[in-house]
């Protein structure tokens, strides 16, 4: 057991990093499209890999099985990663942090929306605290402005990440019946390697190559530090965990996330920490704490 609450740790503190890194390359004014694609370009090996390796002996992909495939490509891995990319140029790496900590509550509205899933008394409790937490920070971004780039550049980049949210919420939503059948690593590889196309596809149709060419030094090798540390590294992680704790518990030692989040964005991002971000944080990890926990 403490072999995987470790491995579900680090996993989830390296996912954390991911933000980090963006907002750093941000800084070397590179765009969303060209960041996304080199990222996914640095972790296409590493994915196709991984859905070979899983994928050995297994039966062969049926057109079915393919459609499935693409559409949670396309939903969890590409669209949720860009809307998450194009949002962050507007919104602190602790703010977007804490607006895809909701997405336990998306899939349960998914559930209720598709499968008449009727919420507890607990999930609903959890819900309304975790959004307060979220709104209160959201409140805060406004009224400061936005770090400076204004109260609508906030909300937009707010929008953009709750909307990253929802995509990947779909993923999971419609992922438990290709999990079963093709395997939980398989897909997860297949699915990404997918994203690492459409992105690398979005990037060659909408921008000259000479972009890729021009862009500085330091935003390449935070790109592979953000394909393998903060990408394929933690997905291998949080499967290795899962197989040891459970996805129950392992869910709960992602609640680090956010506070690994917050502290690596006051530290190497110097983002203010202030008594808002605080009182938001608390709220949104109570509030799914209480929702996963007594939800169930």
């Amino acid at each position: 057991m403490a072999t995987g609450l470790v491995l579900a740790t680090l996993g989830a503190i390296a996912f954390s990093g991911k933000a980090i890194i963006v907002k750093l390359a941000y800084r070397y004014g590179v765009d969303a499209v060209t960041l996304i694609m080199l990222r996914m370009l640095f972790a296409l090996p590493l994915f196709a890999l991984m859905a070979w390796w899983a994928g050995r002996g297994k039966p062969a992909l049926t057109g079915r099985d393919w459609i499935g495939v693409i559409g949670l490509g396309f939903s969890g891995y590409y669209l949720a990663s860009f809307l998450d990319f194009a949002g962050l140029a507007y919104i602190s790496a602790s703010f977007e942090r804490l607006i895809l900590y909701l997405n336990p509550t998306l899939v349960l509205f998914f559930g209720w929306l598709l499968y008449r899933r009727h919420p507890t008394r607990p999930q609903v409790l959890g819900m309304i605290v975790s959004y307060a937490g979220v709104l209160l920070v959201f409140g805060h971004e406004l009224w400061t402005g936005g770090g400076g780039k204004g109260g609508g550049a906030a909300a937009w980049g707010a929008f953009l990440v709750f909307l990253s949210a929802v995509s990947y919420a779909g993923y999971l939503v419609y992922s438990g019946e290709f999990v079963k059948r093709l395997g939980s690593l398989r897909l997860v590889g297949l699915a990404t390697t997918v994203a690492c196309v459409l992105c690398i596809l979005q990037f060659v149709l909408t921008r000259p190559m000479s972009v890729a060419m021009d862009v500085a030094p330091e935003v390449i090798w935070l790109s592979v530090l953000n394909a393998t540390l903060c990408t394929a590294v933690p997905v291998l992680m949080v499967m290795m965990a899962i197989e040891r704790i459970g996805p129950a518990m392992a869910a709960q030692t992602g609640m680090i996330g956010p506070l690994s989040t917050i502290l690596m964005g006051v530290v190497i991002l110097g983002e203010p920490f202030t008594p808002w971000i605080a009182a938001g944080t608390v709220l949104v990890i109570a509030g799914i704490f209480v929702f996963t926990r007594k939800g169930r």
